[in-house]
């Protein structure tokens, strides 16, 4: 499960249930974040909670995760769903035109996500990237603020 961190961080993992867990040797440190996996908490929560950094938090959950010792819970990655990205479209489309869809596209593009897999965690990301293609300032701060209403009533 290679992902970048930012993505990682917002996964929730839950225990699996396993009848060999007595013979597993995990660390102090790894015992306690194996405890922590709940399938409720992504991994951003729990390095709250716990104070540890997100990155030792990621490199347990993938060494847990090789084990077999936890797996990611349907609230992994949330995706943005199909009004959203119609919603953006309009709006983009007020602003500069015809060419939204194009520009919708290649911003995806350049963030590395599709329509189908992009993370709503990374919603108000993708406005700004599109946000820079509208030349008139009241056109980008309409845009933005529709956008970001959106976002907030989306829970994204």
């Amino acid at each position: 499960m290679d992902m970048p961190l930012d993505d990682f961080a917002f996964m929730v993992f839950q225990r699996t249930a396993r009848n060999d867990l007595h013979e597993f040797s995990l660390t102090g440190r790894m015992l306690g974040i194996f405890a922590e996996f709940d399938g409720q908490k992504n991994l951003s929560e729990i390095a709250g909670r716990t104070g540890l950094e997100l990155r030792v938090l990621e490199d347990v959950a993938r060494k847990l995760l090789k084990l077999n010792l936890i797996e990611p819970t349907a609230k992994a990655v949330s995706a943005v769903d199909h009004d959203f990205f119609s919603y953006l479209n309009v709006q983009l489309a007020l602003a500069v035109g015809p060419l939204a869809p194009v520009l919708i596209e290649d911003a995806l593009e350049d963030l590395g996500y599709s329509f189908s897999d992009f993370p709503a965690h990374h919603a108000a990301e993708l406005v700004d990237l599109l946000s820079q293609e509208i030349q008139r300032e009241g056109k980008r701060s309409n845009f933005r603020q529709k956008m970001l209403s959106k976002i907030k009533e989306n829970g994204y």
